[in-house]
């Protein structure tokens, strides 16, 4: 067992991948045409490895036996779990793979690259992330007659303990098995977290969907009495922040504690992810706890009398709440603070969201495009019924046609016994939001503009289609005509859903920015105690670039608001990277007349394929600094720069 830190290859396409590793064993001496060498393990020696690794073993068989049937069924593949040096512990389905002795895929057996080239399981033990390794692209001849997908398995510390694989014979579509084995792995890594925390901590299970809070792509946070963070799983740190460990929830989501921990496990908590994004918690209580709380009955004293019968005065019905809104929507009349551009916007935006044409909302990561759709949406006709948001970036490249269209049970290899909806038709007589639709593959926006001409679903699988109405919003930070013109976006598909064009200026050119400043503190002091901002604080607020936009600004609020503890903000509040900010700007707008004569780095960030590269060189190569610096995701950054 050993921990894996995030290397270069993280970030090599698939061919780089392929190449690194044959390079890697041309270095050990070997050629195509060597025999594999698997190590030489005596019986012994395998009982004593699996002993070593039961909980691994056992964890892995609850989870890997329930697909086996669906998955193995009539097909050439094997399961295959190796620990943290490659060696393989147990296989499943082996009586559907060639002869045991011909793949040598054997308990006991090392699957390194140092002995047996490039293949699945060691290829991701060198690289530390999933990797699927076709016939043709393994080092050793011997070894072509299988292509393999593999996963790491990182245990509750971030160690990396294991790989499943998935091994074929057979011509099997390897997109598919690859997300499945990520998924697989994921399923342990959950299973090892439960096992090690359920007893005596809470965990909180964590989606951006009450109907995902079941999945294995849900994230996972164990959190200690005092709300402090001791472990999460990989989802977690890629749906949430990459800075997790120790951190508090009351700074992750802005709630408090005793709130959190006290919350019914069978209802779900709305909240928000540092006032970035809202998601879906689930609260499940130790199941052992330490102390229980025992009230005494003071029924049982002997100078206890019993209450005299009082009449109750007959309960009054609640009234019927009427246009409420949830506590994260903004009202549509507050969005704008005094800047005419944005004010036009809106009045454009009201007047067609009755329509049925698309909208199509243009302006950089954080500028606050979710949230002006969010309110229209509580504001429109369609407001009883579902707002689906879906980031267009966040979803594997192999899952989103599944994701968005739905699927019938056994449609490929993985697939829920019991099918899925999709997310288009969840959104049927509500409002789909489309985020980062310049995300999209293109193969995924072929069906989406079918779907979107003839307003009927198929699920993958299916023969039967779904009569689906929505209201369609799409937002991008993209220069879709741009992606038109280089071949990553469909021209047919942009005027499709680009009936009316918005754009939503970023927070640095806005003439309301003072005002803006002063309307998000007041609304973030709903949740924190605070005895105001000091000029020195509001001033430099104001003069600010903001690179990060609304969402940067509401983070920083935010803390410092946490770190004023009830007392005025001040200066010495405030987190130090906001200065980096204004030192990376040296023409940072302090009124209108400044946007006139935006430095060169202002222009870049209108367009992230200018500013990524960028910054990605001014951090060395940092992705997670390039993401932040951004205020984008890491996977953004990834696709930016065709890694």
């Amino acid at each position: 067992m050993h921990p894996v830190s995030e290397t270069d290859e993280s970030s090599l396409s698939h061919k780089e991948v392929i190449e690194a590793s044959w390079y890697r064993c041309e270095s050990y001496g070997l050629s195509h045409g060597s025999n594999p060498d698997f190590g030489d393990t005596q019986v012994g020696d395998v009982s004593a490895l699996l002993d070593q690794h039961h909980n691994l073993v056992k964890t892995t068989e609850s989870e890997v036996l329930p697909y086996y049937e669906n998955i193995l069924t009539n097909s050439s593949c094997i399961i295959v779990l190796a620990d943290s040096r490659g060696q393989v512990l147990n296989t499943w389905g082996a009586s559907r793979f060639l002869p045991r002795m011909q793949h040598g895929l054997l308990p006991g057996h090392l699957w390194k690259e140092e002995g047996v080239g490039t293949n699945a399981i060691g290829t991701a033990l060198a690289t530390g992330q999933a990797v699927q390794v076709n016939r043709d692209e393994h080092f050793l001849r011997a070894n072509r007659f299988m292509a393999g997908s593999a996963s790491p398995i990182f245990d509750t510390q971030k160690s990396l303990v294991g790989v499943l694989d998935i091994s074929t014979d057979a011509y099997l579509p390897q997109d598919h098995t690859l997300g499945l084995v990520k998924l697989m792995s994921l399923c342990v890594e959950n299973q090892l977290i439960l096992s090690a925390f359920q007893d005596s901590y809470h965990i909180l299970t964590i989606s951006t969907h009450t109907r995902s809070l079941d999945s294995h792509w849900a994230a996972l946070v164990v959190i200690d009495s005092e709300g402090v963070i001791i472990s999460s799983n990989r989802r977690a740190s890629i749906m949430l922040t990459d800075h997790l460990a120790l951190m508090n929830v009351e700074a992750l989501f802005g709630c408090r504690v005793r709130d959190l921990i006290n919350q019914p496990a069978t209802v779900p908590l709305s909240l928000m992810v540092q006032g970035r994004f809202r998601v879906w918690v689930r609260v499940q209580p130790p199941a052992k706890p330490s102390l229980a709380l025992v009230l005494p009955d003071y029924r049982t004293h002997a100078n206890y009398e019993q209450p005299k019968a009082q009449l109750q005065p007959k309960a009054q019905p609640t009234p019927a709440l009427t246009n409420s809104l949830p506590d994260d929507v903004i009202p549509f009349d507050e969005l704008e603070q005094g800047d005419d551009t944005l004010r036009k916007v809106l009045h454009q935006a009201k007047k067609i969201i009755e329509k049925d044409i698309p909208i199509l909302i243009s302006g950089e990561t954080g500028a606050g495009k979710e949230v002006l759709v969010r309110s229209l949406h509580y504001h429109s006709s369609r407001a009883n019924a579902y707002f689906v948001a879906v980031n267009c970036a966040s979803i594997p490249t192999e899952l989103v046609e599944s994701e968005l269209f739905g699927y019938e049970k056994g449609a490929f290899t993985g697939a829920s016994s019991r099918g899925y909806q999709g997310l288009i038709r969840r959104a049927h007589k509500g409002t789909l939001f489309l985020d980062e639709i310049g995300e999209m593959p293109i193969h995924v926006q072929a069906r989406l503009l079918r779907v979107l001409q003839d307003r009927i679903v198929t699920p993958l699988g299916s023969t039967e289609s779904y009569p689906v109405d929505i209201r369609l919003v799409s937002a991008t930070n993209r220069d879709l005509k741009h992606e038109i013109a280089a071949g990553r976006f469909r021209q047919d598909l942009y005027y499709r859903i680009a009936g009316l064009n918005l754009e939503i200026l970023p927070l640095r050119q806005r003439q309301d920015k003072a005002a803006l400043i002063q309307y998000i503190f007041k609304r973030i002091c709903r949740e924190y105690e605070s005895a105001g901002m000091s000029l020195e604080v509001q001033r430099l607020l104001e003069s600010h670039p903001w690179p990060g936009n609304v969402r940067q600004l509401v983070n920083v609020l935010k803390v410092a608001l946490a770190m004023a503890d009830g007392e005025l903000l001040e200066l010495e509040h405030l987190p130090l990277d906001i200065l980096e900010d204004i030192s990376l700007s040296p023409n940072s707008e302090t009124d209108e007349d400044s946007t006139d004569g935006d430095s060169e780095e202002m222009d870049a960030s209108r367009n992230l394929a200018e500013l990524i590269p960028e910054l990605y060189q001014r951090f060395g190569g940092n992705v997670s600094k390039t993401a932040r610096a951004a205020g984008v995701s890491r996977n953004t950054v990834y696709k930016y720069l065709n890694l």
